[in-house]
């Protein structure tokens, strides 16, 4: 049994009269400790995909079953849990608090789950050792995302879950961001799942799975990803 399983999904929206299908039957496996990248065009229902994987959203039909938990059959209050203890979300706007410290941001985001790691030690994981006590406003963007991966990350999550982590950065940023989330699946032994439009980002992936029209229209394993250092777009 694979460490992520989506059987069958189908999620269907009521906008007024009309029905929006975001996913349409959609399958696909991913094993624990791989950096998967999930692309496609827009509206093809990677977004979705990936709040149903981290419990903010609900399948209208199909199973979900993460680390042999059906999170799709979780009640709300389980879902509540889900989210603090099991998931870590990186988002391509940075969501921090602004009148925290980068310590203050991190350290609020460990007093909701089980086994957090030490923040002060992720923040130096992430490059930031000099900037602890710099408020958002202090810090470039590329900073900002740093500190947001460290939350995420001092979680101790099983899943990290990325939504266009480079999305409101510079190319040069952007590629630190990526070098980061790499090494962190691959030192960490961590599940990572970046969601991106950027067929570019794909070499560095353990597995790819292409969207298209609400279905995982195809799934690659690739046996030796590429640093991100080789990688250009």
């Amino acid at each position: 049994m694979a460490y992520i399983e989506f059987k069958n999904v189908v999620k269907a929206y009521q906008m007024g009269e009309v029905l929006i299908q975001a996913l349409d039957n959609t399958n696909f496996e991913i094993e624990k400790g791989e950096l998967t990248v999930i692309v496609g065009p827009s509206g093809a229902g990677k977004t979705t995909a990936l709040n149903i994987l981290g419990g903010m959203d609900l399948v209208t039909r199909g199973r979900v079953i993460i680390d042999n938990k059906e999170i799709s059959s979780l009640k709300e209050k389980e879902l509540i849990k889900y989210r603090r203890e099991d998931i870590g979300f990186v988002f391509q706007f940075y969501n921090l608090v602004q009148n925290l410290t980068a310590l203050e941001n991190v350290e609020l985001a460990t007093q909701i789950c089980k086994n957090p790691l030490d923040p002060k030690t992720v923040l130096k994981q992430v490059g930031l050792e000099e900037r602890m006590n710099n408020f958002p406003s202090q810090l470039s963007g590329g900073e900002q995302q740093r500190v947001a991966i460290a939350r995420a990350i001092a979680k101790n999550p099983k899943l990290l879950l990325c939504d266009e982590p480079t999305g409101a950065l510079d190319y040069k940023t952007g590629k630190q961001i990526l070098q980061l989330l790499q090494d962190t699946c691959h030192k960490e032994k961590m599940t990572v799942i970046i969601i991106t439009h950027n067929q570019a980002l794909t070499p560095m992936a353990d597995r790819v799975i292409h969207f298209k029209n609400g279905t995982a229209h195809s799934i690659e394993k690739n046996e030796h990803p590429t640093p991100i250092e080789q990688i250009e777009w």
